[in-house]
């Protein structure tokens, strides 16, 4: 037997006698329930409809089951359809939830997380549930997470991290009538056991050793006191402030970053023999081959190619200090890999967007996307056991006096 139609002049008037006898439009007396309930039971069908149409087995209605809901708006039994193979899951209200409102609240954050703009939820909304909800209601919704990512920003940090990388995304942000672009500094390390961590993600005007400065004594006053190994691409200000705050960090520079800025200024036809020799310093068993192997490149192409000589040179404390580790280690420190793979998921989400309307618009996408993606850092780098061993072997005095 199928669900009974709903009856609009009946409810009309049941619902202005409610009115009349002094029901209200809220609560257990609420006179708008039932139509309410429509509007649910309604969507819920046409998610149903699209579950049937988009299933690659079989598979057809199988009538309803019914359970008791509640709202801010009062509680009513609500029907929700099932399928013969038992797998369809609503979007709209979960099979075991019972509580509405919240639910729906979430599934537009999630959208939002994704890189939707307020455009594609409304007609998200529409399509699927018939729901018209204004662009003003969308933003009401998701800054509820304003206070989330505050606390998130204040959250206590781990005392000692081994491994830590620095590096910089840039979005555009409207201002004052204008737009400009924004630099967002972004910290992620793993602790001594291995587990990766999003210590932070600060909004400035751009980047500078100032405002690292800044950052950096803001991950200080909430906990952290020590750095074993800090890896970033050679950026303005980013050795100066680490080595201000945290003398004792030992500083790798990026491999991967120093040979493209190296490219540019090599020609085509040079790039393959150039990009052999270049293996031969940094994949060599150790800083004696490294420099050996850095001397025979220099003779070579110094005459050629004398700004990228001169840069290898300004910079070789700093790309060279992974020799000092095992090749477990090695591989972890040597290129900026690991930050650059957040970085990349982080600009799927944001890549449909244009400017932002403001640096907390920029802010409430980048939380809600980064809580997606953390969700998933489980593993330990391979090898972390022996990593680990070594780091307390060498940085014994460090890890054993940081409380």
């Amino acid at each position: 037997m199928g669900k009974e139609k709903f009856d609009y002049e009946k409810f009309k008037k049941e619902a202005i006698e409610g009115l009349l006898s002094g029901k209200g439009m809220s609560g257990s007396d609420n006179v708008l329930l039932p139509l309410f309930k429509d509007f649910l039971e309604g969507a819920l069908d046409g998610e149903m409809d699209t579950h049937l149409k988009d299933s690659e087995e079989p598979d057809r209605r199988n009538g309803h089951n019914r359970k008791r809901v509640k709202t801010d708006q009062g509680s009513f039994e609500l029907e929700t359809p099932r399928d013969r193979n038992g797998d369809f899951e609503p979007e709209l209200i979960r099979k075991r939830q019972t509580v509405i409102g919240e639910a729906f609240e979430n599934r537009i954050l999630s959208l939002y997380a994704k890189g939707l703009s307020y455009a594609d939820i409304q007609g998200h909304l529409l399509d699927l549930y018939g729901m018209d909800v204004s662009v003003g209601k969308l933003s009401a919704i998701t800054d509820k997470v304003i206070p989330l990512i505050q606390q998130w920003q204040g959250r206590r940090l781990e005392a000692v991290y081994s491994i830590i990388w620095l590096d910089a995304m840039h979005f555009k942000v409207r201002e004052n009538g204008q737009v400009v672009s924004k630099a967002v500094y972004i910290i992620l390390g793993y602790t001594m056991e291995g587990q990766k961590d999003l210590l932070g993600m600060y909004i400035s005007e751009r980047e500078s050793a100032r405002f690292w400065l800044n950052v950096l004594t803001d991950l200080q006053n909430r906990g952290l006191q020590d750095i074993l190994i800090a890896c970033m691409d050679n950026l303005k200000g980013f050795t100066e402030a680490v080595e201000s705050l945290f003398p004792q960090a030992d500083i790798q520079l990026c491999i991967i970053h120093q040979i493209r800025n190296s490219f540019k200024y090599v020609t085509w036809k040079d790039r393959k023999e150039f990009n052999q020799e270049l293996k031969l310093i940094y994949q060599a068993s150790n800083l004696a081959e490294a420099e050996l192997s850095m001397n025979q490149f220099e003779e070579k192409w110094k005459q050629k190619y004398p700004l990228v000589i001169k840069s290898w040179r300004n910079n070789w404390h700093y790309l060279t200090r992974f020799f000092d580790y095992s090749k477990h280690l090695r591989r972890i420190m040597y290129t900026t890999n690991t930050i650059e793979g957040f970085n990349r998921q982080i600009r799927r989400v944001t890549k449909r967007k244009g400017a932002f309307s403001s640096d907390m618009a920029l802010m409430k996408i980048l939380y809600l996307a980064q809580q997606e993606i953390t969700k998933q850092w489980k593993s330990k780098p391979p090898y972390w056991g022996q990593v680990k061993q070594e780091l307390i072997i060498k940085f014994e005095e460090r890890c054993g006096q940081v409380t």
